[in-house]
């Protein structure tokens, strides 16, 4: 795990830490996870860097072999979590796919506000957070995970997305490596 660089514009872009999503069994503890992505989000609130909140609303359409772990949410449950602390200046993202910039305007947001390079968080490390992160990087924007502020519900299906397929979308590195480049290349 080594992080080089955060570009001079680097968004933040958490996915789905909302209630309906942490209620479900994780490998790890939900409640690190929350606390490690709410530390990311004040540090890119404090350097004035864009934060993405993204929440899921639905599923994509289409059989699969395995059934979705959530058809609906009940009510309440594609709330973001209030430790995120969610601020005007956020922008929010609702996905009704695995990945944030699937039909939701994010990339254009993003390249509007001159962002090249995007730090990728949340839950589901084998769903969401990959989705979003190759997504993120077939548009041209540079990577990194935060892998100490991301879980899944599948412990083998976490260690495979950090340990073989993140290292070749983008850089892996910690909540603290994260935030002491931030506060190392930062005003």
């Amino acid at each position: 795990m080594a992080i080089t660089a955060l570009d001079p514009k680097t968004a933040l872009v958490i996915i789905d830490l909302q209630n309906g999503i942490i209620a479900l069994p994780t490998a790890h503890p939900v409640g690190e996870v929350v606390k490690h992505a709410s530390s990311l989000a004040d540090a890119f609130r404090r350097h004035d860097l864009p934060v993405v909140l993204v929440n899921v609303s639905a599923g994509a359409p289409g059989r699969t072999e395995q059934a979705p772990r959530v058809r609906e949410f009940p009510a309440g449950g594609t709330d973001l979590v209030p430790e995120l602390n969610q601020q005007p200046q956020d922008h929010t993202v609702t996905k009704r796919t695995w990945g944030a910039f699937t039909n939701t305007g994010l990339g254009e947001h993003l390249k509007k506000l001159g962002v090249t390079q995007v730090v990728v968080a949340g839950v589901a490390t084998s769903s969401g957070v990959e989705s979003t992160a190759r997504q993120a990087h077939e548009n041209g924007f540079n990577v990194t995970l935060a892998v100490d502020a991301m879980t899944d519900l599948n412990l083998d299906a976490h260690t495979n997305s950090v340990m073989r397929i993140f290292p070749r979308l983008g850089e892996t590195g910690t909540t603290q490596e994260i935030l002491g480049l931030l506060d190392s290349t930062r005003p």
